[in-house]
């Protein structure tokens, strides 16, 4: 991945008199551009699309960015196995990277391509995309798009030509309904772009309205997006992308359904990474935090820098409730136990997991790299029990490694 002079930073944040860079996974509009936009100010910070996790991962470690943002899992299709597959390192590529913040994004879908000619509520008119440049605007974009209200199926011959009926199968018997309808017809869209984890939280429309499409996994929805704008560019209007209202007023294109998605609490969390596996860069300056803390005080986007070692002993429950940690580790898994063994390790230490993920390692077929999540703080560690846990997996595992602390934002939800 090539950077410009313009986005090379050589050195940790504050080092170069140019902002700090912020890579994300792109294009332009993508979600984790949306989510990156909700916590770098760009006034403040260089934002930088990329267009694979992988690059993410490659322009940190490289140092070309301070920071990437990368998508880690769903609320309603699980985690994102290619960051997961990263985090994994099997290869020792990215030996220095940890995280350093989350980011919740709600995440609702669209279906964006083309209205068909002969459609009685086709429209002409698109907004042209803006400039492509990350830094014009300090907030987020806007989720617009263009769009006609939906029109009740008896009211005329025109209107979409639906079922909206779920497929009944052995494993879900009565299938439930999806919660939108298109707002114009679909049946000319003979593909259906978007990234993997697009689709699976779109199930419940793909199966009532859109079943036998042929589906493309590429890599982010707002690719997605790009892809059928270039093909409505060449006269090509029979694809469709799962995207974002962003995407399509960007683009150009309109709007055939929104709200696809199967959950309304459809929510995607990232990871901010950051090179470096000590204190010093463990936070995150000039962050600008959103929602509303448990303690019930408001955050109206405020720009906050976080603190280091403002709790104190007595407050050590707390710390760990508002802070998490992420390890991987091996085990031999011809040992009875050896899992349990180290899950024990946080029972005994009083530490409550909040995630467990694993991942083929590779070195042998079927077995697996574990990822837990768990409240506490390497650096925020009063009683010391986040580094006595730490210390009883060293001992029970085959291998671990510490993948960062970062503040719960869950919080502040």
């Amino acid at each position: 991945m090539e950077f410009s002079d313009e986005h090379k930073n050589d050195g940790p944040a504050g080092s170069s008199a140019a902002k700090p860079a912020v890579c994300f996974l792109g294009p332009i509009s993508s979600y984790t551009h949306q989510a990156t936009l909700e916590t770098f100010p760009a006034d403040k910070f260089d934002l930088v699309p990329v267009t694979t996790i992988k690059d993410i991962f490659d322009t940190t470690q490289s140092g070309a960015a301070t920071y990437g943002v990368v998508p880690f899992e769903n609320s309603t299709n699980g985690s994102v196995v290619f960051t997961l597959d990263h985090f994994a390192d099997r290869h020792g590529a990215y030996p220095d990277l940890s995280v350093c913040a989350e980011i919740y994004l709600d995440v609702h879908h669209c279906i964006v391509g083309h209205i068909p000619a002969s459609s009685p509520s086709h429209s002409h008119t698109h907004s042209q995309p803006p400039p492509a440049s990350s830094s014009d605007s300090p907030s987020p974009l806007p989720a617009t798009g263009t769009e006609a209200p939906p029109q009740d199926q008896d009211e005329d011959a025109d209107s979409p030509p639906i079922s909206g009926q779920c497929t009944p199968t052995a494993s879900e018997p009565h299938p439930l309904a999806p919660r939108a309808r298109p707002l114009h017809p679909l049946t000319h869209v003979r593909r259906l772009y978007s990234h993997p984890q697009a689709f699976g939280q779109c199930t419940r429309f793909l199966g009532a309205y859109l079943r036998g499409v042929e589906t493309v996994d590429v890599s982010s929805t707002s690719r997605a997006a790009q892809l059928v704008k270039e093909e409505g560019d060449e006269g090509k209007c029979d694809s469709a992308a799962i995207s974002s209202a962003v995407a399509a007023e960007m683009l150009g294109l309109d709007v055939l359904a929104r709200d696809v998605e199967d959950r309304e609490d459809n929510t995607t969390r990232f990871f901010v990474l950051r090179r470096g596996a000590g204190r010093e860069g463990s936070v995150v300056g000039g962050l600008r935090r959103r929602g509303r803390r448990r303690d019930g005080v408001k955050d109206d986007g405020e720009e906050q820098t976080q603190q280091e070692g403002s709790s104190s002993p007595s407050d050590a429950t707390s710390v760990l409730a508002r802070t998490k940690s992420l390890v991987s580790f091996t085990v031999p898994h011809r040992s009875p136990g050896a899992l349990a063994d180290v899950l024990e390790c946080f029972r005994r230490g009083g530490l409550n997991l909040t995630s467990i993920s694993s991942r083929p390692s590779l070195a042998e077929p079927f077995q697996y790299i574990f990822f837990v999540e768990f409240e506490g703080h390497r650096f925020e560690d009063p009683e010391g029990r986040v580094d006595g846990v730490l210390r009883a997996v060293a001992e029970v595992a085959r291998g671990w490694r510490w993948l960062g602390s970062w503040e719960n934002m869950m919080m502040r939800r």
